[in-house]
């Protein structure tokens, strides 16, 4: 009897052991339980194709400077990117070169000059010069001598006194010696010599060359001294005032690009500079390498700095249309798909929490800063997103996912 009532004793003391070592494992694997719990509230829910929802409290709102906003309605322009480079006309660019053999014995302006139609740039010497001068004076007086007896021998023949022959021999040496006179005499205007001193006697020692243009000096390809062949180039000049965009527009794009464009443009060698223009022509034909037109546009406010030949990049305004659009610092790419962040505003204990929600969207248009927004689902009436920080916010929910998985 007395061992049965020990062994009841034991029973009962190992069921109660059992009991609360139960009871406590139970306790403790609640409280880790709620735990767990608080902690995936401090992060956020895991939403949706596991994007989160991100929770600022008001004060990191306020110091991180997030604009929140309803999307506006904004004129975008569809924008083709394009480069080329600073070009002049043709008809604004001029090569001088010597009509014919002579030495160079004065150069009057240096590469930089500004220039005048018709002012000298320098002077040529040879004696060949001074022989087209005394050959034309030579028939200038020849055909002075003819035209009188020209006149005199068609009076005497009119009035049937004079022979024929005669007449027609005068009439023949006329009309030869004053296309020899007139020879010499286009020779030296070309020479920019003053033809009435020269038919005076008044021989030109040195030949003036000028310019044909207004413009600056772009090359001076001549020394002093230097004996010059008939169109030999001796000054190239440009007139900047003309100068233009000149840019390639890929076949892709040339049916967007129209006369009228504005062009936003920036220079290679002069960075932070934006400058604008307006397509005045659109070339027909396609450059092969690489397969392009050439788009010329008028530049809107010329700079001193703009110099033929420097490389540009532009930006070509194809027309605007109201489209629904936000900052780009309010989108965010995350794994090739963009996101722009609705933003709620929640009041708890008396203290102000935000919170933002990623939807996924769709863009298009990009221009200045701004980005077209499609939405793949409407938004609720009076829906408020996130202006700027996306890259913040996405930094964010990814911390918070990457917690609330361990």
């Amino acid at each position: 009897m007395k061992k049965q009532i020990i062994y009841i004793l034991a029973l009962v003391l190992m069921v109660s052991v059992f009991t609360g070592c139960g009871s406590k494992s139970a306790d403790k694997v609640e409280d880790t339980h709620e735990n767990h719990a608080e902690s995936e509230g401090e992060h956020g829910e895991e939403g949706e194709e596991g994007m989160s929802e991100v929770h600022l409290s008001d004060m990191k709102f306020q110091s991180l400077n997030i604009k929140v906003d309803e999307i506006p309605t904004r004129p975008l322009s569809g924008v083709v990117e394009a480069n080329g480079q600073l070009e002049v006309p043709p008809q604004h660019e001029a090569t001088v070169t010597a009509i014919i053999g002579a030495n160079v014995t004065s150069i009057k302006v240096i590469e930089g000059d500004q220039v005048n139609k018709g002012q000298v740039l320098g002077y040529l010497a040879h004696p060949n010069l001074s022989s087209i001068q005394s050959n034309y004076v030579r028939a200038y007086s020849q055909l002075k001598f003819l035209e009188k007896e020209y006149d005199r021998q068609k009076k005497l023949y009119e009035e049937n006194v004079g022979s024929g022959k005669t007449y027609q021999q005068t009439l023949a040496d006329y009309q030869t010696i004053k296309g020899e006179a007139k020879g010499y005499e286009a020779q030296l205007k070309q020479l920019n010599l003053n033809v009435s001193k020269i038919q005076n006697g008044d021989i030109y020692e040195y030949v003036p060359v000028v310019s044909p243009i207004k413009g600056y000096i772009e090359k001076v390809e001549v020394q002093l001294g230097q004996f010059v062949d008939p169109q030999t180039v001796m000054f190239r000049i440009v007139n900047t005032d003309h100068i233009h965009a000149d840019l390639m527009v890929f076949e892709k794009d040339v049916y967007k690009v129209k006369k009228g464009q504005k062009i936003a443009f920036t220079v290679e060698s002069v960075p932070g500079t934006t400058l604008t223009a307006e397509i005045y022509s659109v070339g027909k034909q396609f450059e092969q390498n690489p397969k392009a037109v050439h788009v010329h546009a008028e530049i809107d406010q010329k700079e001193d700095f703009l110099i033929p030949g420097m490389y540009i990049n532009g930006r070509i305004h194809t027309g605007e249309k109201p489209v629904l659009a936000l900052p780009e610092s309010a989108i965010i790419e995350e794994e090739g798909k963009p996101f722009i962040f609705i933003a709620e505003v929640h009041q708890e204990d008396g203290e102000t929490e935000w919170s933002f929600r990623a939807v996924e969207i769709r863009t298009g248009l990009v221009d200045e800063g701004w980005v077209e927004i499609n939405l793949l689902e409407p938004l609720p009436e009076g829906a408020k997103v996130a202006w700027n920080n996306a890259y913040y916010l996405i930094s964010e929910m990814k911390k918070g996912s990457t917690e609330h998985g361990h």
